[in-house]
């Protein structure tokens, strides 16, 4: 098996990729060619993907042939004003490959999105970000603590790759889920609310074009049964309707366009 991010002997990149989806309606504007990449370094309490955790998990693919799936779809895609989107995983755990990936999109004329976590923003070269026409940014709390008992990493490299797009004018949207009893306290929602704003609204000049609220839910349960993993949180139910509306006050009020789900 070649090593992920290993150049086989032609020189092409291989990575470790989970699966692909055609999206509608997520994961960036219009319908999207989704690549969810293997690997990933936060452990989130109510990841529902923990089958991508681990890089070996993924099948090897070559960048000829992702990029070959991704043209199959491309008349489909274009037609419905979408794109390409990598995810994850983390798909800057694979940054070599993700680069060159965007770069032939581009090249193919696709609309191309990020979604990362931000925590490995900095292995994001400048090409790779000139490539990217959206960053779907999780900032997924504001609270530092918080932020490491969600995710067991430390929240300070995602707003330094969030101060970095706003310098450079790298479009984004920022993706946050409101979890009961674990992100939905009003001043943690400010909180991330605040960094929001201070990368500003493109109405404003800014670079978030809408924050998406998304509300937490128990659709990976199964997986971390099959896993033989235990689900780290087991009484936690969805927020309610008017939860979602609360937290989205905190950035509407701030002038910046929301969404919930």
């Amino acid at each position: 098996m070649t090593p992920v991010g290993a150049h086989p002997a032609d020189g092409e990149p291989v990575a470790s990729v989970h699966s692909w989806d055609v999206v509608t309606a997520a994961d960036g504007p219009g319908t999207r060619f989704v690549t969810f990449f293997a690997g990933c370094h936060l452990r989130c309490l109510y990841c529902h993907n923990p089958d991508t955790w681990e890089g070996r998990n993924g099948q090897q693919v070559t960048l000829s042939d992702l990029v070959a799936k991704m043209l199959s779809f491309r008349g489909f895609i274009q037609a419905a004003g979408g794109g390409v989107t990598v995810s994850g995983g983390e798909p800057l755990l694979q940054n070599r490959f993700v680069e060159a990936y965007l770069r032939r999109c581009k090249e193919e004329g696709m609309h191309t999105a990020l979604d990362t976590a931000g925590f490995l923003g900095a292995r994001a070269t400048d090409q790779l970000l000139d490539d990217t026409d959206l960053v779907l940014l999780d900032v997924k709390s504001s609270d530092p603590n918080t932020y490491r008992k969600l995710t067991g990493v430390a929240l300070h490299p995602t707003i330094v790759f969030g101060d970095r797009l706003a310098a450079r004018g790298n479009r984004a949207r920022i993706r946050f889920v409101l979890v009961p009893g674990l992100t939905d306290d009003p001043a943690n929602i400010d909180g991330v609310a605040e960094y929001a704003a201070r990368w500003g609204s493109v109405d404003d000049g800014g670079i978030i074009e809408q924050v998406d609220i998304l509300s937490y839910h128990r659709l990976g349960v199964a997986k971390y049964r099959e896993l033989g993993l235990r689900y780290p949180l087991p009484d936690t139910v969805p927020p309610t309707a008017e939860q979602l509306a609360a937290a989205a006050e905190h950035f509407t009020r701030r002038g910046l366009w929301v969404t919930t789900a």
